[in-house]
């Protein structure tokens, strides 16, 4: 493989300031992205964390996954006083969702044995599977290319509850067909049938989306020791029974902090994607049916969103007491528990997480917490050789498609084909018929203002016409130049999906089934990918 950093034109502002460190935003963070790993270490050193606890439950959740040996060993490492994590997280997604799911795994790996290689510490990658989400339409589906057009290729399993992931039975059968339809649309390769094969046995022995997504990520994962966590399992619930009381007890300065944090962002220009209020709970409350409840609160009184449910302070304190897997983390009291939890040495996040951890600094200090360094993660695009060969063919600019897209290039390229071009010269004889015309309307002029009226639209009728004949040409020059139109397209499919980033769009299926699961090795392997650029560009050679 070979890598080439390049420069991302379209990140938001609050993103880019990040990256500089600019005085106006890095004072919503306690630490330097790149810079204070040292400084963090020491200042873990005066917290307590119940690691003995937290490894058991680690182990039985991962043993319940068949994880790796490596797994296990850097989960026993936990136990070490002075170790800390690399953490990051995201939704159980089928076939591990997009590509930035995994750019994101790698991410966590990369930092943890850079960190560990400087401070000589155990340092390890702790992946956190968000199994308490409910958007099941935001996993169902992966994105498919076939006859040049993108599809949305979902599960035909129906979810109508709210119901986390994690406690979704997934439907074997109907998921079995989904797979098998995914791998129709691909290429058949040498690694075909034992991916294939592979992802099924997954599947077999899976209970849930978060099952089938842990399972798969130690497929693609198996020698790297990433630990897995399902913030949803009942283990972990009630591990953060204490936690939940101290979120209820301060709810009122929690939701009032991050209200203010965004409203002074947003007064700095800074477009923040979290809808707040002061009454806002930051919970939710899980119903006898397990259906997940977003909660406000009101004076003493916490309800859900739409009315479902009507509680108490002294009964949700009861709930966290005795019944703490009713209760769940939204997105501003995830990160804070993640980091009661565990002792982490920095958390990686993408761009939209980054946005919101600058709303959190304040609410992290209510805890007595520092909000642990936060380091973009690795974001690539992986270039085949057929496409390179593409874009040498077609003389195209590997940055701009990737930052702008194709569209304009293939415009400018098959207008260009004629001589003078199509646009060119039809836009000349408009021209030359209006001037021709303007006799006629002249004496229109002259006679009447409805004769007039006629003359003008007898024009406009006149240039319906050659805008017709405009039309067709460039549909009779598409057929023409189809076979190179069609490069174009698949250049852009490749690289800049929808006018997404690829890591956006398309899942890992296509890159494994085309290089087998020891391509993620490989990308692991490659030396200098330093979380300090923004994107990166990898050749498979």
């Amino acid at each position: 493989m070979r890598i080439k950093p390049i420069q991302l034109q379209n990140s938001n502002q609050l993103i880019n300031d990040y990256r500089a460190q600019k005085e106006q935003i890095k004072d919503f963070f306690h630490y330097h992205p790149f810079e204070d790993f040292d400084k963090r270490v020491t200042d873990l050193k005066n917290r307590t964390f119940n690691r003995g606890k937290l490894t058991s439950i680690l182990l039985e959740m991962n043993n319940g996954w068949d994880a790796p040996s490596s797994t296990l060993q850097q989960i026993d490492r936990l136990k070490d006083e002075n170790s800390v994590v690399i953490i990051g997280g995201q939704q159980a997604g089928l076939l591990t969702g997009p590509m930035y799911t995994l750019n994101k795994i790698i991410s966590i790996i990369k930092l943890a044995k850079e960190q560990e290689n400087k401070l000589q510490i155990p340092v390890i990658p702790v992946f956190w599977i968000a199994g308490e989400d409910h958007d099941f339409d935001e996993i169902n589906h992966i994105f498919s290319l076939k006859d040049q057009k993108i599809y949305k290729h979902t599960t035909k399993q129906a979810v109508m509850s709210k119901k986390s992931v994690s406690h979704l039975e997934i439907d074997k059968e109907k998921t079995f067909v989904w797979v098998e339809r995914a791998f129709r649309d691909l290429k058949e390769t040498t690694f075909s049938k034992m991916i294939f094969d592979q992802i099924v046995s997954c599947l077999e022995q899976s209970n849930s989306y978060v099952d089938f997504f842990a399972r798969l990520i130690y497929q693609l994962f198996p020698d790297e020791g990433v630990v897995l966590i399902d913030s949803a399992h009942p283990l972990i619930r009630n591990f953060e029974s204490s936690y939940f009381k101290q979120f209820i007890q301060k709810q009122k300065l929690l939701a009032k902090s991050i209200y203010d944090t965004v409203q002074t962002l947003q007064q700095k220009g800074y477009s923040i994607p979290l809808e707040v209020e002061e009454d806002d709970a930051n919970l939710f409350y899980h119903d006898e049916n397990n259906e997940r409840i977003l909660l406000k609160r009101l004076e003493e009184i916490w309800v859900g969103k739409n009315d479902e449910v009507d509680l108490t302070t002294e009964q949700m304190m009861e709930i966290a007491e005795y019944y703490p897997t009713r209760l769940s983390n939204n997105v501003v009291t995830r990160p804070i528990m993640q980091e009661l939890l565990f002792p982490s040495l920095a958390f990686v996040g993408g761009d939209g997480e980054i946005a919101y951890w600058a709303a959190l600094r304040n609410a992290f200090q209510l805890f007595d917490l520092n909000m642990p360094p936060v380091v973009p993660r690795l974001s690539f695009t992986f270039i085949t050789s057929r496409i390179e060969k593409l874009l040498e063919t077609r003389v195209i600019e590997l940055e701009d498609v990737i930052n702008d897209g194709i569209e304009d290039v293939k415009v400018n390229w098959l207008m260009s084909q004629q001589t003078p071009p199509v646009q060119q010269l039809f836009s000349e004889v408009k021209q030359s018929i209006t001037e021709v015309h303007r006799p006629l309307r002249h004496l229109a002029q002259t006679i009447s203002a409805d004769f007039s009226d006629e003359a003008q639209k007898n024009l406009e009728y006149l240039h319906e016409h050659i805008t017709y004949l405009e039309q067709k040409a460039w549909r009779k020059l598409s057929d023409k130049y189809e076979r190179q139109l069609g490069q174009f397209d698949e250049i852009n499919h490749a690289l800049r999906p929808n006018q997404v980033l690829q890591e956006r769009m398309w899942s890992p299926l296509p890159f494994v089934n085309e290089n087998g699961f020891d391509f993620i090795k490989n990308v692991i392997q490659i030396p200098n990918l330093s979380l300090q650029n923004n994107h990166y560009v990898i050749f498979f050679t």
